[in-house]
């Protein structure tokens, strides 16, 4: 049967935390009475992750596991999951036993009332004050003012989604965290729910205050995305409108010189052109980039658009 649920568990270096996990998911999803599936993915653990979700799943036909063959991050683990889902409600989570299965019940509430995506909080988070809660609570703080999407926690794995919402997403870098604000434009309903969060109780932390500019990098994407996706006209005009400007002052400049010098800075003049040369590739590319929005295959926010509606 095609299960009404899916439980996606990126696992990197997760060995003491898998049987664990495994148990409070299933613990948690039987009682419901509902066909579900759990996915394990492997972000190329170095320790015995894989070996302990592989004897799990020789024994419980839910679990899947994929496998990656080096450590590529937490969104290509996530993606792997969603693209390998089969539910028509995928859930996310860590798997260092910070975030509870419990809570999961209350998610499918979320969802059943309507709502498309359902973000968890972590109003009682049990991390470090400095390196983990402070930059945290900037940063969502920054986000929501940047896209106008004000989630509380967007870095809370614990999410729920509808499946042909978050399938019609395309993610990358670090890209999960942003998704709330991604599917905005196609006026997805997005929850907010309070989730427990617990001290992790085996090995260390994977993320830290070091990944602080890969957000700032990902987020100034999707500011971009946000404001020029359907109108990507406007950005390439914008760039070419201002080296058309600069262009054309310094070939004045350059010129001016003619009749006060007698001569031509030929150097300047050739940096003027090459602005005004290049004034006219942005729009060249704009023009492109509108005709691949109004008539190419590239347009996944419409697509979901149509399937919110």
């Amino acid at each position: 049967m095609k299960p009404e649920l899916s439980v996606i568990v990126p696992l990197y270096n997760e060995e003491e935390s898998v049987g664990l996990l495994y148990r409070a998911i299933v613990g948690a999803l039987d009682p419901l009475g509902m066909v579900y599936e759990i996915l394990f993915v492997d972000d190329g653990s170095r320790d015995g992750t894989f070996g302990k979700a592989k004897e799990l799943a020789e024994k419980d036909a839910r679990l899947r596991v994929i496998r990656f063959r080096k450590n590529y991050g937490q969104t290509p683990a996530m993606v792997a999951g969603i693209e390998h889902a089969r539910g028509e409600v995928l859930i996310t989570m860590d798997g260092d036993l910070q975030n509870d299965p419990a809570d999961i019940p209350k998610f499918l509430e979320k969802i059943a009332e309507g709502n498309d995506i359902v973000c968890g909080w972590r109003h009682k988070r049990q991390d470090k004050l400095i390196s983990r809660k402070i930059p945290s609570m900037v940063a969502n703080f920054i986000i929501g003012k940047i896209t106008g999407v004000p989630i509380k926690d967007n870095g809370c794995s614990l999410k729920a989604y509808r499946a042909d919402i978050i399938k019609s997403i395309p993610l990358y870098s670090d890209m999960h965290r942003f998704i709330p604000a991604m599917t905005s434009m196609a006026g997805t309903s997005v929850a907010e729910l309070k989730v427990n969060h617990s001290p992790r109780k085996f090995g260390v932390s994977k993320y830290g205050i070091s990944r602080t500019y890969k957000v700032i990098i990902d987020l100034l994407v999707i500011k971009t995305l946000l404001t020029f996706s359907t109108k990507p006209m406007y950005l390439f005009a914008i760039g070419g409108l201002v080296s058309m400007a600069l262009g054309g002052l310094i070939l004045f400049r350059s010129v001016s010189g003619l009749f006060q010098k007698g001569n031509v800075d030929f150097m300047l003049a050739s940096g003027g052109l090459l602005f005004l040369i290049l004034s006219f590739y942005y729009l060249l590319v704009g023009f492109l980039c509108e005709l691949i929005n109004k008539t190419g295959s590239f347009r996944t926010l419409a697509h979901l658009k149509k399937t919110v509606e």
